[in-house]
């Protein structure tokens, strides 16, 4: 049955919207999953996501492949080697209220057929795991990535006492993959960080943050005091299990049996589930412990429900991203009162000027919070705050701090409107809304004002791009606004490929909250500043080389931070193409996007030469990309980047490629072929795929046609799989689309 399109808007507005609706998921995923860090709360996030589902199903045409709802995580970078799951590691959808609860479990319920049984268990707030046992054996640990592949995380996993190396009892498969949660006790992370606290290294956030960046980090070329530090850290972490991967016939018919039998091997499971008959006793177990939260040893941020019947989950199934047997059921955020001190103005990395609520330090949801977003001048008015006022803050999903509004009968007269200043707060430019009826302001010096140039350059090391290790906030920040020399290294991301270590030696620099853009503070209330690229250099220290570069004053000597940085922009000038022009930060032009056109043109003076119409043929290109290729070559600072960068060595070109469209005609066992390939295919991601047909020189396309050879179609195919058999093309499983990309198609006969 078609759906009747209620949306009022025209169709390049939608357009438009999904494609600010995408940037914005897109950013929130890749600082949750790629920075450890959270830039939204989860029910922005998740509106976002559900009006993105809304002009996908009234819109089909704007449904892109790597579209948000699509897809699990985020893009993985190179700091670990990538490990595939032997069975796709989902999402869980969420509700927050009772009636979105009960709507959920009355949909499960028809599908079923009738009653079922539910099993209830707090919801951790950590970092997923997925650990592969053989033979009863540890062989492998990793992150949920982007629910196909993850990182490899087994060396430090080996070093957390709490998860088993090996199992005991009966009946351990030959192989099998169980699924957990890492996390800090509240108890430990307290430790934690007061022990971070003593020696002067930076606070982390809250647990999850704590648990996932103490387990992603790598312990080469750490100093014996890091790598004691590192174990310290890797020692507290606790495992909850909470579900299995691939296990072929597991002993049990339901999901508390299988949690029984796990903690017959030494799994630890969670002390804090219990099995329910009814959606109205899963409603109690939630409302029991959203009142005594804080009375479990860990933090949670809601409760998940799953139906206890394994049968019934082959059954009900799930989307491309979650199952619908399971829902997460998120509790309101906790709210507490404090001082409004000021409101100051950030400018990010797209221009947008942004108003940050600084308020006194206040312990909410088990974190101190000092500053908040107010998003904008409107959203500031609309809720009615004065600097001064005592207001209520809250954690929002228990994690992104927001001010609700005042308490108004505190007031005492000494209050005072904000006023939304006139110019730039970092290059003095008058602030203007970018086109007609937007309600943000924007710094229009997009290429030399030092806050958009900081976000900037923290994005082209960022894993999504060049993934520069060592090129994060605090570097970036250095590079391009240090308090001294006055010009900074860069005043633009031109000159990044050409840094020495003169350039870096005699910067210090204010450390800048990667969320807020705003100096960060000291307990003492002052700003945080550092020397990155430099330390002191000790006579007595044994553990100085007398070869290591040294720089102006022999007292001081150039960090070892430094040289790996300088080592690592060495190196990043070989990266893939792809990755080159995600780092140019083109709107729009994410990693599926930019590698279809290093594929398409194989360099960037081709991208550039190529016409609007020939942009948009590219398969996964289209027309708003297209349109923002072109506008960003028309920018003439523009041309200096790629004109230094390529001067500096950088490769911005793809070896022995012929020219535009060649990607279509690479020898091997699938030439002259054109494969679509949908939905979910075991053993490869979307972007996985497509290099597998285009390596074995076929077409990857990404619609249906009379010209398709083959589609390759697994869980979530949806309509393409629909048009593959109104048009006969003959369609193939995850099993044979892989023998016909090793083998060729004659392996399918």
């Amino acid at each position: 049955m078609a759906i009747e399109n209620t949306d009022t808007q025209t169709p390049d507005a939608a357009r438009e919207e999904v494609a600010q609706l995408v940037e914005r998921i897109s950013e929130s995923r890749d600082a949750y999953y790629g920075r450890d860090a959270e830039v939204v709360d989860d029910a922005t996030y998740d509106s976002w996501m559900q009006r993105l589902e809304e002009l996908e199903r009234l819109y089909p045409a704007l449904q892109s492949q790597d579209s948000p709802t699509l897809t699990v995580g985020a893009a993985l970078g190179t700091l670990f080697d990538p490990v595939t799951h032997a069975e796709r590691m989902l999402s869980l959808d969420n509700v927050f209220s009772g009636e979105e609860f009960a709507a959920w479990g009355a949909r499960v319920e028809r599908d079923a057929g009738g009653h079922v049984a539910y099993l209830c268990e707090v919801k951790i707030d950590g970092l997923a795991l997925s650990l592969r046992y053989e033979k009863g054996r540890l062989t492998t640990a990793a992150t949920r990535g982007d629910g196909r592949i993850g990182e490899d995380v087994t060396e430090n996993v080996r070093r957390i006492p709490a998860i088993p190396q090996r199992l005991h009892g009966d009946g351990v498969p030959e192989l099998f993959e169980v699924r957990g949660e890492v996390f800090f006790t509240v108890e430990d992370f307290a430790a934690l960080n007061a022990r971070q606290e003593e020696v002067g290294d930076r606070l982390f956030a809250n647990p999850r943050n704590a648990a996932s960046g103490s387990l992603r980090q790598k312990s080469e070329g750490k100093n014996p005091r890091q790598r004691e530090a590192m174990d310290a850290r890797l020692s507290r972490l606790r495992l909850t299990v909470h579900g299995i991967g691939a296990w072929a016939n597991p002993p049990a018919a339901t999901q508390s049996g299988l949690y029984e039998l796990l903690a017959t091997w030494g799994l630890p499971t969670s002390p804090y589930y219990r099995v329910v008959d009814s959606v109205s006793a899963a409603s109690e177990f939630i409302r029991h412990y959203g009142e005594h939260r804080h009375e479990v040893e860990h933090e949670i941020d809601g409760v998940v429900v799953k139906v206890d019947d394994l049968a019934l989950h082959d059954e009900l199934g799930a989307t491309s991203r979650a199952p619908r047997w399971a829902i997460a059921y998120k509790y309101p955020p906790e709210q507490v009162n404090t001082r409004l001190l000021d409101i100051v103005v950030s400018v990010g990395r797209t221009g947008r000027a942004t108003p940050f609520a600084v308020m006194e330090p206040a312990l909410v949801a088990g974190s101190v919070v000092r500053q908040a977003t107010l998003h904008n001048q409107e959203v500031v008015k609309a809720k009615g705050v004065l600097i001064g006022d005592m207001v209520v803050l809250r954690k929002a999903g228990d994690v992104i701090p927001e001010v609700l509004g005042p308490v108004v009968e505190l007031r005492d007269g000494t209050e005072r409107a904000f006023v939304m200043p006139v110019a730039c707060p970092d290059c003095g430019s008058t602030l203007a809304p970018a086109k007609e009826g937007d309600i943000d302001l924007r710094c229009p010096n997009t290429r030399s004002c030092p806050a958009q140039v900081r976000g900037r350059v923290e994005h082209i090391g960022s894993r999504g791009a060049l993934d520069i290790e060592g090129l994060g906030e605090v570097s970036a920040a250095a590079l391009t606004q240090p308090l001294r020399p006055d010009r900074p290294p860069l005043v633009t991301e031109a000159g990044l490929f050409d840094l020495t270590a003169e350039q870096l030696f005699p910067i210090d620099v204010v450390v800048r909250d990667p969320e807020t853009g705003l100096a960060r503070l000291t307990e003492s209330g002052e700003p945080d500043t550092r020397s990155p690229f430099r330390r002191q250099r000790k006579r007595t220290d044994p553990s100085v080389d007398e070869s290591e570069t040294f720089v102006g004053d022999a007292e001081w000597v150039l960090s070892k931070a430094a040289t790996e940085l300088l080592a690592n922009i060495e190196k990043a000038k070989s990266a893939e193409l792809w990755r080159f022009l995600v780092a140019l930060n083109i709107r729009h032009v994410g990693p599926v996007a930019a590698r279809a056109l290093a594929q398409w043109f194989g360099s960037v003076s081709e991208i550039r030469a190529a016409s609007r119409e020939e942009l948009a043929a590219v398969e996964g290109v289209g027309g708003i990309i297209a349109d923002a290729v072109l506008d960003w070559f028309e920018v003439d600072w523009h041309s200096e980047i790629v004109a230094r960068w390529a001067d500096a060595g950088a490769q911005l070109a793809t070896a022995g490629h012929p020219g535009p469209g060649a990607v279509a005609t690479v020898a091997g066992v699938l030439e002259g072929l054109t494969i679509v390939a949908t939905g979910t295919l075991d053993g490869y991601t979307r972007d996985g795929a497509q290099e597998a047909i285009i390596t074995a020189g076929g077409k990857a396309a990404s619609s249906v046609s009379k010209k398709t050879d083959f589609v390759a179609a697994g869980p979530g195919a949806g309509s393409k799989l629909a048009k593959a058999e109104d048009l006969g093309v003959r369609i193939i499983d995850a099993a044979e689309f892989h023998r016909l990309v090793t083998e060729g198609p004659s392996a399918l006969d």
